[in-house]
């Protein structure tokens, strides 16, 4: 029980009425839309025991503007709108607005201005959601003095001081190769995404991990580089086949070159799964209405940019109620392999 002498929490606030922390927070500060009977219920618990925000959190409230600032590029590709599209709707959930800002390439190396123009337009924090490749990883790592914002990376930082979201790329190709594995294909290829890439790299090493552990070395198995594009899937596949004309089966480290795999595969007369076994990785919905349908490490990109989203208004609110150190944290989303026809040879599970 709370009682009027002691100093009553927003969190506090927020329990006594039903509503989220953040729901009160816009009351406090007149933003977003409550319903006047939330409003007044909240307002009355404020009353009743002398809720006053922190020093450092009236200090605060003055400055914010409930945007967040997104980094982004690769619009082109399928990945990024759709964790775009869950950043969107998480942020009208929770009354904040974002501000896109696109990196020409993914290499860019005028990272700085962009920086600084969030930082004019007031973002109350900034969600990296490019990969650290380049000179953007080169500028991230030469920021020695603590960021004026929170930072939230949509994959695993390279700073542990920094929190991220990201997908388990490690276990995502390890659960591909073993479903292979497991339908009696042994010479099983890969085919990449750049291997400057961190996603690209863990997805590589969860394949040749699991031709390890079946005793098959991976440095024996076929291995070309794409760039996630879907025209890259087709002069990687003819490479691979080039290398090695028995591969049995191939992982491919994204769908959109995948589907390319099939097309080609079709052309060439390659009968899929019982000539080769496919399986791709990301769970898009065209891989469920190409034919044959691929197999695929399903990854919630919807579910990635909404996580990202929630967990820096989190920060954004902590450090709102005065929180002097907030620990980072690094949170790793689940894949989940969904077995269609590409890859059903032997066994059927």
């Amino acid at each position: 029980m709370i009682i009027k002498s002691q100093r009553i929490t927003i969190k506090q606030v927020a329990k006594l009425a039903g509503v989220s922390y953040q729901t009160v927070s816009r009351v406090i500060n007149d933003k977003g839309e409550v319903s006047p009977e939330t409003r007044k219920r909240i307002q009355d618990i404020i009353d009743q025991y002398g809720y006053k925000p922190s020093a450092v959190a009236r200090s605060l409230s003055q400055k914010r503007s409930y945007t967040l600032g997104v980094v982004t590029a690769g619009l082109k590709y399928i990945g990024p709108s759709m964790i775009l599209n869950g950043m969107t709707d998480e942020a009208d959930e929770l009354g904040y607005a974002l501000i896109l800002k696109k990196l020409p390439k993914f290499h860019t190396n005028n990272v700085q201005p962009i920086f600084e123009a969030l930082l004019a337009q007031h973002v109350d924090g900034i969600i990296w959601a490019v990969p650290q490749v380049g000179e953007n990883q080169k500028w991230l790592e030469e920021q020695t003095s603590p960021l004026p914002v929170p930072f939230m990376f949509l994959t695993a930082s390279l700073r542990s001081d920094l929190s991220s979201v990201d997908h388990d790329n490690y276990l995502g190709g390890k659960m591909a190769t073993e479903h292979l594995l497991l339908q009696g294909y042994r010479k099983i290829g890969h085919i990449s995404g750049p291997l400057d890439w961190l996603s690209a790299r863990q997805r590589k090493k969860g394949w040749e991990d699991a031709l390890q552990e079946a005793g098959i070395d991976p440095e024996e198995m076929p291995c070309v580089e794409g760039d996630w594009s879907s025209a890259s899937g087709v002069p990687a596949f003819t490479h691979l086949l080039s290398d090695d004309p028995e591969v049995e089966a191939v992982f491919v480290a994204n769908d959109q070159m995948a589907l390319s795999v099939l097309q080609l595969a079709c052309k060439k007369g390659i009968k899929i799964p019982d000539d080769l076994g496919v399986v791709g990785f990301d769970g898009i919905a065209e891989s469920e209405y190409f034919w044959p349908p691929l197999t695929t490490v399903s990854q919630d990109l919807h579910a990635l940019g909404a996580t990202a989203v929630k967990e820096i208004v989190n920060i954004i609110e902590l450090l709102y109620e005065g929180e002097e150190k907030i620990e980072a944290k690094q949170i790793i989303l689940p894949p989940k392999l969904i077995i269609r026809e590409s890859s059903r040879k032997k066994i059927d599970h």
